[in-house]
């Protein structure tokens, strides 16, 4: 994990998380999985790019997903983010749609990537941070949920006015972290196919959330990619 990439902000705050042995104990199963030949995504180099690209001072949204794409060049450290010139998996197509009636002006990008997003502010946290290739889910046991847990705790009491989205049950069950007289919550079903038609397609999600912000003196999230 030499060639890891982390922000000095969070860096700071997180320290003391690296050698806790929840943390060791992680570093050493990702080392076994790649001794056995396993190929895990994302590369090492992108593995915090949600908290490379999005600084502790600039979070105004944290946007929590479970674990990252699964399949060659998709993941790219950002939840629900996908590398240039990756097709655009199900569940970001719904909420390329959603955008498309929720914000004027909204056309459905190129790209997937959703870097931008982690420029303005929108710390897009996947629950677990690594997986095996062609294997969802396969690295929910590895420690992961202590660390970013730990993330959504440091968010919720060090900072005030940010917008956490928690969409589906598993995003949901972070509710319990976040001080709910601090911040705004918003709660919707998973956009993926399954389920998008159940109540994430016209949830409104991104105009409230910058209702919210502006509300509160902030400037809102530019949504357009």
């Amino acid at each position: 994990m030499s060639e890891i990439k982390l922000h000095e902000s969070w860096k700071e705050i997180l320290i003391d998380e690296f050698s806790k042995p929840y943390f060791v104990d992680l570093k050493k199963k990702l080392v076994e999985e790649k001794k056995s030949g396993n190929i895990v995504f994302p590369p090492s180099t992108q593995l915090f790019s949600a908290l490379d690209t999005t600084h502790f001072d600039k979070v105004k949204v944290v946007l929590i997903g479970q674990d990252p794409y699964h399949g060659a060049g998709q993941a790219n450290g950002l939840c629900f983010s996908v590398n240039d010139g990756i097709a655009h998996p199900p569940s970001l197509m719904n909420i390329f749609k959603e955008l498309q009636t929720d914000i004027a002006g909204f056309k459905t990008p190129v790209s997937g990537n959703l870097k931008k997003w982690a420029h303005e502010g929108v710390l897009l946290l996947n629950s677990t941070l690594t997986v095996r290739s062609n294997n969802a889910n396969s690295h929910a046991n590895f420690g992961w949920q202590n660390f970013t847990d730990k993330i959504i705790e440091i968010v919720s009491q060090n900072k005030k006015n940010s917008v956490f989205l928690l969409w589906g049950a598993y995003a949901q069950s972070k509710s319990k972290l976040i001080n709910s007289s601090k911040h705004l919550i918003l709660n919707s079903v998973h956009p993926s196919p399954l389920s998008a038609y159940r109540g994430f397609l016209g949830c409104k999600h991104f105009s409230k959330t910058n209702e919210y912000l502006v509300s509160n003196g902030l400037k809102p999230i530019d949504w357009k990619l």
